[in-house]
């Protein structure tokens, strides 16, 4: 009589390449039948497992072989299916289509906004996308670990949380009612059924008719009750065996009982709490699915590829170990917490740790065949690394993709529709511009235009609108923003229409991506996943919120943009490097594997908060806990720890904070102890890279030009920075850079005060300074639409007191007979041996003979010090030059010198101050002395700069010099404070 054949489970531990000791083991046991490997079928979790294990099996064979057949059970999680070995086609029965994944997020969004809406929480499109995703994530939990979604409705949770769980029920009346109707409707299923239901059909049909050749299921760790069901009948089949990744068959009983999942107490009702967070926590629940003890697992024999050895294993072990039992790490001995061959390295930042790791794979390479790896969940750490490798030639993709969201393709798109959203404000408009897609037909002809454009825009915002943009635009810019504006046209019109369908937004916004773009749009793995995006939202559209507003969209677009991952294509890698994610590392190996990124809340990530059920809730239902993620992280740690060579690497402070260690990085740390080995080598090389040799700092600046290329005409506005900060003046004369104001700036000082002259010059030509004309000429330009709405709130207020303090003192000094004669010209006179040109403000003729020159100030009033300095003389020398007859119409002896503030005095808003006085009191300049002093003063300027040869020394009188337009010009923090 034959012995009983019991289930044929095994394990591969972490320390050995789980990939190529698996494919030794299948070629030992398919012999010499060459054929025997072409019968054998492997059932493996997904599509990047199926590629390692053939790439293990080009390893071994070292020429041509028939491979087995390699079958993903796909993966919910990453939207994978089932492979056709499981999904037959001649299935005598099978289930119904799957539901489309934007199918039922639209038909979702449209139940949730409904269901908010007649519960008085109104959401946008947007926000109902984002909750949608997350309630069909948990429908699919619900699929996967086969709880009736009808057990919501029964669920209770006791007397002090009935009342809440109660609303919470009642918002979950989208999954309990109205999406079984939904998916009748359409004849479809969820997805996550449909696996369960294929996978129940496949062990049906596998118990009644047994498969004739070798069947094989490797590397799952999906702990899911129907996979646990195919895994035990594939453990059972005749010549059928199950192979685990990393099961600790040394772990001490006590440990492993204590993870659990525990029965409720006989007495209390309670039930322990599981150790989820525990890296074999998801392992041992799959035994107790399957109904096997770990004593049935055996250790698979065949070792292949690289690894470490036992002494590793068993540290790594010990160091994951759970809380509860972590006290014995201070019994341990030396053998127990060896970490050879592991290595740490810490660096002060997330870019220097990027260097570091790049440096450490470049540094493998001058190994010829050694292999290494990256892995890591923070995919902004591997977009860095894979940067720096391309500045050394070397070209290396993350397999774990890349969002579109950050590709080029979803950028154009994402861009298109904040500009229209944002009313083509400048600064989304220029980046929807002068995006890289964006008119490659002939693209140097296209970026002159954008970037006349981009000098029309520079200052505070226009009107909202293309016609706001019209009215900033004029000569070659208004030839080329003609052109522009034709195809971004159709969008604006669409836009600007209020709510419509969600199919007509995504039209027009791929009809602009096709007028702006062309092809460049749709090329590459990029392009074609953009394409199909838009593609099924304008096809599925229909199922989804019945109007969208136009804002709605690119907050939308961004949401499932950001969850599409686009991968590089299959054969383009590297032959000896790779960055994975953590799913993409499974079953993966390398001589040299780089674990970077481990910091808390990367590796392992937060738990996410499920905005649908709270975690009390989960645990009743028998859903996983939102912790479990922490566990299957903590399972990938260590299985890459098995790596021959490890380097596990963090950064001490992330963008924006210091950041703790990982709590894998501490445990490795609290249990090796003086074991735990550094990298110092590694953490140098990134210094080594940066290190600009000697300090050579610059001195201060003083160029000395040729006479001859020294300015011969000055206005009188540029006095003070040709005398406090000569350089500046230099650099803006001389050099001609003169600075740019922002695009879409906030409105400064000196566009205030250019506001204020303009009504006070139109108050004085057109309205005779009458005074009751003045105050609406302000209200008039506040409520222009340039006028940022900002400035109107704040600025409103105070402009009209000072207007008001303005007319009634200009009608108080008409009744002394002083009046106003000009307002606002300009005029220039030979002076010093320059030409000397200003503009005044205001000029009155005063009573008794002579006139006033008058100065606006939005701000305060230059200071009487700043006067005797010999600063702040532009009332002086506009006095010379209104007595030099240098304004036309304009004559007599300048006798009165006033500053008129609008600034807050202690009065109120509005102010008259004089640098001077007639007797000379309180410290102030005689003012029949005042042009003199001036014409003194400019003399020497002059004499100096001008028509002299003295150096233009940067930052001269810095007091005087508070304007920075210049500052890295000179490199002023190199030298400022040191001389």
């Amino acid at each position: 009589m034959a012995e009983a054949r019991g289930p044929q489970l095994f394990t591969i531990p972490g320390h050995h390449a789980f990939a190529d000791s698996l494919v030794a083991g299948l070629r030992r046991r398919a012999g010499d039948d060459p054929m025997a490997l072409a019968r054998t079928m492997v059932i493996l979790p997904n599509n990047r497992a199926a590629r390692a294990v053939t790439d293990a099996f080009v390893r071994a064979s070292g020429g041509a072989l028939l491979l087995p057949r390699l079958v993903a059970i796909g993966d919910p999680e990453l939207g994978e299916a089932v492979g056709a070995a499981i999904d037959a086609a001649d299935a005598p029965d099978p289930p119904p289509p799957a539901v489309s994944p934007h199918a039922r997020r639209l038909i979702l969004a449209r139940l949730v906004a409904e269901e908010r809406q007649a519960a008085g929480q109104p959401v946008g499109a947007a926000e109902a996308v984002r909750l949608a995703g997350e309630l069909a994530r948990v429908s699919d939990q619900l699929a996967v670990e086969e709880v009736p979604a009808d057990r919501l409705r029964t669920l209770d949770i006791g007397a002090e949380l009935a009342s809440h769980w109660e609303r919470a029920r009642e918002s979950l009346a989208v999954l309990l009612d109205r999406w079984p109707r939904e998916l009748a409707r359409l004849n479809r299923i969820d997805s996550a059924d449909r696996r369960r239901r294929l996978l129940g059909e496949l062990v049906e049909r596998w118990r009644v008719a047994p498969p004739p050749g070798l069947v094989c299921a490797a590397g799952v760790t999906d702990s899911a009750p129907a996979v646990a069901r195919l895994l035990r009948r594939i453990a059972d089949l005749p010549r059928g065996l199950v192979v685990f990744a990393g099961l600790d068959l040394a772990m001490q009983q006590a440990e492993w009982d204590a993870l659990g999942p525990h029965e409720p107490d006989p007495v209390t009702g309670h039930r322990p709490r599981a150790i989820e967070v525990h890296p074999q926590f998801h392992l041992k629940l799959m035994l107790d699915r399957m109904d096997v003890g770990r004593g049935e697992v055996q250790p698979w024999r065949e070792v292949a590829g690289a690894g470490s050895d036992v002494a590793r294993g068993r540290a790594v072990a010990n160091a994951l170990a759970p809380a509860e039992f972590t006290s014995r790490w201070t019994t341990l001995g030396p053998a127990d917490r060896r970490l050879s061959g592991v290595r740490a390295a810490e660096f002060a930042t997330a870019a220097e740790e990027a260097q570091g790791i790049a440096l450490a794979l470049r540094e493998a390479l001058e190994t010829p065949g050694r292999t290494a790896a990256l892995v890591t969940p923070d995919r902004g750490l591997a977009r860095r690394v894979a940067a720096h490798c391309r500045r050394w030639g070397i070209t290396i993709d993350d397999s774990a993709g890349r969002p579109l969201s950050i590709l080029p393709p979803g950028t154009l798109l994402l861009a298109i529709a904040e500009a229209a959203t944002q009313g083509w404000a400048p600064l989304a408009l220029l980046a929807l511009l002068k995006h890289p897609l964006v008119g490659v037909g002939n693209r140097l002809a296209w970026l002159d235009g954008v970037r006349l454009l981009d000098l029309a825009l520079r200052g505070p915002r226009p009107p909202a609108g293309l016609d706001g943009i019209d009215t900033r635009v004029k000569g070659a810019a208004a030839l080329w923003w003609a052109e522009a504006r034709a195809t971004l046209e159709p969008m604006a019109s669409t836009f600007s229409a209020g709510p419509q369908p969600l199919a007509t937004l995504v039209a027009c916004l791929r009809e602009a991506a096709d007028a702006l773009a062309g092809d460049e749009a749709w090329t590459g793995p990029a392009g074609r996943a953009a394409a199909e995006l838009l593609d099924e939202l304008e096809r599925e559209g229909a199922g989804g919120p019945p109007l969208v507003d136009p804002a709605e969209l690119a907050p939308m677009l961004r949401v499932l943009a950001d969850e599409v991952a686009v991968r590089p294509p299959q054969g383009v890698r590297h032959p000896r490097l790779a960055i994975y994610g953590q799913i993409e590392a499974r079953l993966q190996s390398a001589d040299l594997m780089v674990l970077g990124g481990l910091n808390e809340g990367v590796w392992p990530g937060r738990p996410a908060p499920d905005p649908w059920l709270a975690p009390r809730i989960r645990a009743e239902l028998g859903l996983p806990g939102l912790e479990r993620r922490v566990g299957v992280a903590a399972h990938d740690f260590g299985q890459a720890l098995g790596s021959p060579s490890v380097l596990i690497t963090r950064a001490r402070r992330d963008a924006s904070a210091p950041a703790l260690a990982s709590r894998f990085w501490l445990r490795l740390q609290a249990m090796a102890d003086d074991r735990f080995e550094r990298a110092p080598e590694v953490e140098r090389w990134t210094h080594a890279l940066d290190e600009p040799g000697e300090h050579i700092p610059a001195s201060r600046p003083a160029p000395v030009p040729p006479r001859a290329l020294r300015p011969t005409a000055i206005s009188i506005t540029e006095v003070d920075r040709l005398k406090a900060d000569p350089y500046a003046f230099y650099a803006r004369r001389v050099l001609a850079l003169a600075p740019l104001d922002p695009v879409d700036a906030d409105p400064t000082p000196a566009w205030r005060g250019t506001a204020v002259h303009s009504i006070l010059e139109a108050w004085w030509t057109e309205d005779a300074c009458a005074a009751d004309a003045l105050k609406p000429r302000a209200r008039a330009m506040l409520r222009d639409g340039a006028t940022h709405p900002m400035l109107r709130a704040l600025w409103q207020p105070r402009l009209e007191e000072a207007i008001d303090f303005v007319a009634a003192k200009v009608s108080a000094d008409a009744e002394t007979g002083r009046k106003v004669t000009h307002a606002e010209g300009r005029g220039r006179i030979a002076l010093a041996g320059v030409t000397l040109s200003g503009r005044f403000d205001r000029i009155d003729a005063l009573p008794g003979g002579g006139i006033a020159i008058v100065d606006y100030k939005t701000g305060k009033a230059p200071s009487t010090a700043a006067v005797r300095a010999g600063f702040s003389l532009q009332l002086g020398l506009t006095g010379i030059i209104a007595e030099r007859g240098g304004f036309e119409g304009v004559s007599g002896e300048a006798r009165a010198f006033e500053y008129w503030s609008l600034a807050k005095g202690p009065g109120g808003f509005g102010t008259v101050t004089s640098p001077c006085d007639d007797a000379g009191k309180r410290d102030r300049i005689v003012t029949s002395e005042f042009t003199t002093v001036a014409a003194a003063n400019f003399a020497d300027a002059a004499g100096k700069w001008l028509t002299g040869e003295e150096p233009f020394t940067a930052k001269l009188v810095p007091e005087y010099a508070p304007y920075a337009e210049y500052d890295q010009l000179m490199r002023r923090d190199e030298w400022y404070g040191r001389e």
